[in-house]
């Protein structure tokens, strides 16, 4: 069922509007000391350590494109996100250029990679679905305009951010860690599509 003129006109001003103040992404360094280093220090589960030339010049030969991947999606015994799934993907490449560099890489703007589990709708369906579908747990309910407008106010970003590190009963990331940004920004984006019903003054 299509969402009625009005509707289709608040959520458009919602994808236009200013993004309330979101937290800024930290620096690879300071990932790296706080997560990354429990592991990569001393190597443990065969993790590369930092400022290893020898652990770090096989993986290197990957690429950041790659390491990145699988930084944030997970690989061997390291867990997607490096076991913080409120860590961005955009954390995760710092992170990794940064130890892959010895510490002198800046930081990138952007996430050196994007992975991806398909379309919006596929992501709802395998992920967001067991939640969202029946309004589970207080989540919002697909379709339902009444129980997102307070969440709408947050804008598209603010939405994203949330799912990204979790909110009330949600746990980051819906639970599963290995999702990227883009693929929580898409699962977002296909349920606000689906918002219908008439709109208040």
């Amino acid at each position: 069922m299509f969402a009625s003129l009005p509707t289709r006109i608040a959520l458009s001003a919602l994808l236009l509007a200013p993004s309330i103040l979101l937290a800024a992404d930290r620096s690879g360094k300071e990932v790296v000391e706080s997560v990354c280093i429990a592991c990569h220090g001393t190597g443990k589960d065969g993790a590369p350590r930092i400022g290893n030339a020898t652990d770090w010049a096989p993986r290197a030969a990957k690429g950041l494109d790659k390491l990145s991947q699988n930084a944030i999606t997970g690989v061997r015994k390291m867990p997607a996100h490096g076991g913080q799934a409120k860590l961005t993907d955009l954390e995760m490449s710092r992170a990794t250029a940064y130890m892959i560099s010895g510490g002198v890489t800046p930081d990138t703007a952007k996430p050196y990679a994007t992975t991806t589990k398909g379309s919006g709708e596929h992501i709802v369906d395998i992920a967001c679905g067991g939640c969202h579908k029946e309004g589970k747990g207080g989540a919002p309910k697909i379709g339902d305009l009444e129980a997102w407008r307070p969440r709408l106010q947050k804008g598209m970003d603010g939405l994203v951010t949330s799912a990204t590190s979790g909110h009330n009963g949600m746990p980051a990331r819906g639970g599963f860690a290995d999702m990227s940004d883009s693929d929580i920004r898409a699962a977002v984006s296909f349920m606000v599509s689906k918002i219908s019903g008439p709109t208040k003054p």
